[in-house]
């Protein structure tokens, strides 16, 4: 009789603690991000950079950063668990149609996108992915310095930096541009050579989506771009906003 109560002690204490770590996991679901690297054409050598960076970023500000290029995790119970997902130059179609379902679904149900850089060169043949991003790649200038303006400096992303913005990057041309989208930065053309949209050229952005958020930046090609603490910085805003975190 006395083996059987210790026996059923122990179990209680395993089903106490299976709940509180279940409620735990639960509780930081909120804090989650996942970033998807898959590349189905260019591979920028800076991805593994910007894991590295992401990651120390979630560190610093309580989010736990799961990175995979495996396009199985877009699931709809997998998907569940994130806040937020980037993708991190991301290229060409990495998503089958049960996938993209389920990823649709997620950003149906609330949640939170932010692209970076190739993430506009990405599923050219899904319209609601175009729509998401905000934008398509359409072709780019050798990578130079440029002079970024700072059009709204009351978003996260942008409430730190200064008019305009000189940094060096490769710089995207855009097709496919949404109407509608809540500009960020655009590119001052004048400021270096090869720029294709105009005065009008947009490099960052947001917009709320079919039931979720979306922020995406075109910077982020060279690895470097990932030690600039104003572009980390900015990076961070778009996160956050992605997760509903501000």
């Amino acid at each position: 009789m006395k083996h059987i109560q210790i026996t059923l002690s122990v179990i209680c204490i395993l089903v106490v603690a299976s709940q509180t770590v279940a409620q735990q996991e639960k509780g930081n679901s909120d804090k989650r991000l996942l970033v998807f690297h898959k590349t189905a054409g260019f591979y920028h050598k800076s991805i593994p950079a910007g894991i590295a960076a992401i990651k120390k970023l979630g560190l610093e500000n309580g989010i736990t950063v799961v990175a995979s290029d495996d396009a199985t995790v877009f699931d709809t119970e997998n998907l569940a668990q994130y806040k937020a997902i980037v993708f991190l130059s991301t290229t060409g179609d990495v998503l089958n149609d049960p996938q993209q379902s389920a990823f649709q679904a997620y950003i149906q149900k609330g949640g939170g996108f932010a692209g970076i850089h190739a993430a506009a060169d990405t599923e050219y043949d899904w319209p609601w992915y175009n729509q998401l991003v905000g934008a398509y790649f359409m072709s780019h200038p050798k990578p130079q310095k440029a002079s970024v303006i700072i059009e709204d400096k009351s978003h996260p992303a942008t409430r730190h930096l200064t008019s305009p913005w000189v940094r060096f990057d490769e710089w995207y041309n855009y097709k496919s541009i949404v109407p509608g989208l809540k500009i960020l930065c655009k590119l001052d053309e004048r400021s270096y050579e090869g720029g294709a949209n105009g005065p009008d050229h947009p490099i960052a952005w947001y917009r709320n989506f079919d039931g979720g958020r979306a922020f995406y930046t075109g910077g982020g090609h060279t690895e470097e771009a990932f030690e600039e603490p104003e572009f980390l910085q900015h990076l961070l805003g778009g996160i956050r906003y992605a997760m509903n975190m501000e």
